[in-house]
């Protein structure tokens, strides 16, 4: 194996890390302009074809998965539609760092979903804590700044949570009912997004939708680096790494995109993030990295 083939794999893990944690910045310029359904269907178009392409290309794509559809019919609810559309509505409300930073409590969230509904799963009093440590950071984050601040908030962390809550609901069914009919997970992302894409497409409201080509970043940031990177790509780059570091490795590419977005709301767009902030991001991070403690 080359130097080059040995690196490749961390190379893939760190830049997932800084697509999804520039995944924010792209939403907060895209909501300025357009509603965050209208994003959301956006997000999902230009991020189903990539994905279709490389399920196509892999020859992982089957007709008789088709019966299986109203697993696909709930994973296009719970990881795509609700959880997208809680980011988008979240971010717009707080500032990106922050809504970054939130994103890190997923882990949190899947864990007390799975000791609920999947018996093998058993809580340690070392996961306890971590909840309890990570639920802290949740809190310090959701103060309020101000009396002008106070509703949008916790308004934004109540989204925020409640798209950690969706994702991680997602994590766990896919583990009870997906996971065991062995369908690639390249093709199970297709179905997933193609069935939000549909659906998504006929409940969205169109009013108004072509006001995100008024900017060219809010546009190219939405097209491509949600759609296209943050949506497409990233989820084949996940792939890339499962395969080559294993599943639990890839995983934890979750601790790099809100320290991203933490960097890109203080130190490229300004934004006044304080020092408490960081330290309620650390606090999320202990918590998750105790859950991941056997």
């Amino acid at each position: 194996m080359t130097s080059n083939s040995k690196h490749l794999p961390i190379i893939a893990f760190v830049l997932l890390g800084v697509i999804w944690g520039s995944n924010f910045i792209c939403m907060k310029l895209a909501s300025e302009l357009i509603s965050p359904a209208q994003i959301v269907l956006f997000r999902t178009i230009f991020g189903f074809f990539p994905v279709l392409i490389y399920a196509l290309v892999k020859k992982s794509l089957c007709l008789d998965h088709l019966k299986h559809s109203a697993h696909f019919l709930v994973m296009a609810l719970l990881a795509t539609s609700l959880n997208y559309y809680c980011f988008v509505k979240g971010t717009s409300l707080l500032l990106t760092g922050v809504a970054g930073a939130l994103s890190g409590s997923i882990p949190l969230f899947t864990f007390i979903l799975a000791i609920l509904f999947i018996p093998e799963e058993k809580p340690s009093l070392m996961k306890i804590v971590g909840i309890a440590i990570g639920f802290i950071g949740v809190v310090i984050i959701a103060r309020p700044s101000g009396d002008s601040l106070l509703s949008s908030n916790f308004e934004g962390v109540f989204y925020m949570v409640a798209g950690s809550l969706s994702v991680g609901s997602s994590f766990v069914y896919a583990r009870k009912f997906i996971t065991p009919l062995n369908i690639p997970a390249s093709a199970i992302t297709t179905y997933q997004l193609g069935f939000a894409m549909i659906l998504l497409s006929l409940t969205t409201s169109y009013d108004g939708m072509s006001a995100i080509w008024t900017s060219y970043n809010a546009s190219i940031g939405l097209i491509v680096g949600l759609g296209l990177l943050g949506t497409g790509l990233a989820y084949i780059i996940y792939y890339y790494i499962a395969s080559k570091m294993g599943a639990v490795t890839a995983s934890s590419v979750s601790y790099i995109p809100p320290l991203v977005a933490l960097v890109i709301g203080s130190a490229i767009v300004g934004e006044p993030i304080e020092l408490v902030d960081y330290f309620a991001t650390a606090l999320i991070f202990a918590g998750v990295y105790m859950l991941r403690r056997k």
